[in-house]
């Protein structure tokens, strides 16, 4: 899923000074699970804006506003309240905010939230952690399913560094240096050959931005 945490409050309001009617979308996914732009979030924001002396025009949570489709459609469902609005707010990731702003050009369009990564959640379901990048280059086959793209802070393909010591990273000790991991589960497994292979940098060409995918 796509992490988010919402924007200090005062730099929304900031944001909406000379404006007065406000339309606010949230999201059924990933910022419903982030708490960062579902139902309660939503709600708790027009109440703040209303108290704020804004009008909330309307408010919607499609399930996945990074779908072109989702948001024609909510545009097409709520046309007579969004033409009342001069401004969308979006609690939710990039990907929506971009998507309101290519079907909503004659609005402002503004994000109440900040896209922190993609991340994995844990089991108590309030815990989010990195594990890729979406670098389109995936190495797991050769580290045994751990990224150290991501999750060394160098994002070396061939490691460990010198900077390793007692299986800690150097730039933050309260973490597992992951070619550490890498090594321990390959050694498991009988495998530590594996960790011979030098891998060739990375071609970043195949992560031109901005990038475009067809099926």
């Amino acid at each position: 899923m796509i992490v988010t945490k919402q924007k200090d409050i005062k730099s929304i309001e900031n944001n909406l000074k000379d404006v007065e009617r406000v339309f606010i979308v949230g999201c059924g996914e990933c910022a419903t699970v982030a708490h960062t732009g579902g139902e309660k979030e939503v709600e708790a924001m027009k109440v703040y804006l209303e108290g704020s002396g804004k009008k909330v025009v309307g408010t919607a949570i499609p399930e996945s506003p990074c779908f072109e489709l989702q948001v024609i459609r909510l545009i097409r469902e709520n046309k007579e309240q969004l033409s009342l609005a001069e401004a969308v707010l979006v609690m939710a990731c990039g990907l929506a905010v971009q998507n309101f702003k290519k079907f909503l050009e004659d609005k402002i369009i503004l994000p109440a939230c900040d896209t922190l990564f993609m991340g994995s959640i844990s089991k108590n379901g309030r815990d989010f952690s990195q594990y890729c990048s979406a670098c389109g280059q995936c190495v797991l086959d050769k580290t045994d399913a751990y990224c150290p793209i991501t999750r060394c802070p160098k994002g070396m393909l061939n490691g460990p560094c010198g900077g390793v010591h007692d299986g800690k990273c150097e730039v933050d000790r309260s973490k597992d240096c992951v070619w550490t991991l890498i090594y321990k589960s390959l050694l498991k497994k009988d495998n530590v050959e594996k960790m011979k292979d030098i891998q060739p940098p990375r071609d970043y060409s195949v992560n031109v931005f901005p990038k475009t995918y067809s099926l």
